[in-house]
């Protein structure tokens, strides 16, 4: 590639601040997290589904098997980290997962009580949902350098919703002719048509941004190594990371709160309706993030710093927490909802990830597992039973528990500020000093 600006960059400048160079692996990334996020998408509404046939201590119980089970595959995982090659690693999982969405095709058309399977599927889904955009970030996180991070990430996110919104596109189409079980073997084709584009970004890394620094050589069969516990290790005596955990702990919150409240009140519809609710959903909160993370999100990382980007997001919530507060009403709960969703896919997903382009290869590719996946579902653990002691147990209204909420999302959003004022001392420590005129 030449150094003079094509017009398919001049058009990309328009949603981001990219180099010539860049464009290519750019393009590659964005193609990759669409792939994959349209493989999930079309999994989701069939997992969603099925949690208004359950009570919410069996949701509870099910969050709980999905968190010692995610704590159970991260050690697995970092094992594998430890004993493969980056370049056969990412692709490896990802095939995996693909074939395995194909195995419980079979189980559903074998078994003739489909409880254990449904619920089986449901926590699986449940995995897959943060260990494949896990490894996704891990792995841009090793492509694309700190500075690049800032300017290409929420273009790159952006991906992800255009792949959120076929999914939940097809699914709608599916779900309306009563059939869900095919979505399984479609997630499965999806998901293998993905590892050509791991491969092509893998080969981009060294050839088009030259970024051999980063770690994440295309020709050389690179090994991360040392123990596959080291990411448990890592994360429990970095305080920068145990930051980014709290912060997700706190976001887990507010994400148990509102699917908790919707499962709940689709419990008469049918399960192929609640599946094409779902995905209706997932269209609107998609497109809407697509909008913002192409044109906004980059811009804000850039020019008004990541404190503020990690903050915003929090800070809606809390007002809109506090009006739910004042005026409990169904609709309110599906406003925050879709304000949570998109401000996490759009804003604050992008930018806890660029957290991770600070921090050295081992803890990306190990801590940062434990952080987005076994965290995570230990949030998610620990906020369903908290739901169901508020509900349940304590009997407490939609008002009341909007209270607490507004509380925590006031707690996530100084957390975000300390988070970003910390990555941007590491980025300053990092940039070598200008040399003085001669």
């Amino acid at each position: 590639m030449t150094n003079k600006t094509s017009p398919l960059q001049r058009l990309l400048a328009r949603a981001c601040d990219i180099e010539p160079e860049e464009v290519r692996a750019t393009l590659a990334s964005f193609s990759l997290v669409l792939v994959l996020m349209a493989s999930y998408y079309v999994l989701r509404p069939v997992r969603d589904a099925m949690a208004s046939d359950w009570t919410d201590a069996e949701v509870s119980w099910l969050w709980t098997f999905t968190f010692f089970f995610s704590a159970a595959a991260v050690s697995l995982y970092g094992a594998a980290v430890a004993r493969l090659s980056v370049q056969r690693l990412v692709p490896g999982v990802y095939g995996f997962f693909g074939l395995s969405f194909a195995m419980f095709y079979v189980g559903t058309q074998l078994a003739e009580d489909r409880t254990l399977v449904d619920k089986s599927f449901y926590v699986w889904v449940s995995l897959f949902a943060l260990f494949h955009i896990s490894i996704f970030w891990s792995f841009m996180a090793d492509t694309f350098s700190q500075a690049q991070s800032k300017r290409l990430f929420a273009f790159i996110g952006a991906g992800a919703s255009v792949g959120a919104i076929g999914g939940p596109a097809f699914a709608t189409l599916l779900a309306g002719s009563g059939s869900t079980d095919a979505m399984l073997l479609i997630s499965t084709v999806i998901i293998l048509a993905a590892l050509p584009l791991v491969i092509w970004v893998q080969r981009l890394k060294q050839s088009d941004l030259h970024n051999k620094q980063v770690h994440a050589g295309a020709e050389d069969f690179e090994y991360v190594g040392g123990n596959p516990f080291a990411g448990f290790a890592e994360f429990i005596k970095n305080p920068y990371l145990l930051g980014i955990g709290l912060f997700i702990l706190l976001y887990t919150s507010i994400s148990s709160f509102v699917y908790f409240e919707l499962k709940n009140l689709m419990v008469d519809y049918s399960r192929a309706e609640r599946a094409q609710i779902w995905a209706q959903v997932d269209l609107v909160v998609n497109t809407l993030t697509l909008l913002i993370a192409m044109f906004a999100t980059g811009r804000m990382a850039t020019r008004l710093g990541l404190p503020f980007t990690l903050a915003s997001v929090p800070m809606l919530i809390c007002v809109g927490m506090l009006l739910l507060m004042a005026a409990p009403s169904v609709a309110a709960v599906i406003v925050i909802q879709v304000i949570r969703r998109v401000g996490n896919y759009a804003i604050s997903r992008p930018a806890r990830e660029m957290l991770f382009t600070a921090v050295d290869r081992e803890t990306r590719f190990k801590a940062k597992p434990v952080i987005d996946i076994v965290v995570y579902r230990g949030g998610d653990m620990l906020n369903a039973w908290g739901f169901t002691l508020l509900t349940q147990g304590l009997g407490l209204g939609l008002g009341a528990a909007a209270g607490v909420g507004a509380g925590i999302a006031l707690l996530w959003a100084g957390t975000g500020i300390a988070l970003g004022r910390s990555f941007e001392r590491r980025e300053r420590d990092a940039t070598p000093p200008k040399s003085p005129p001669t």
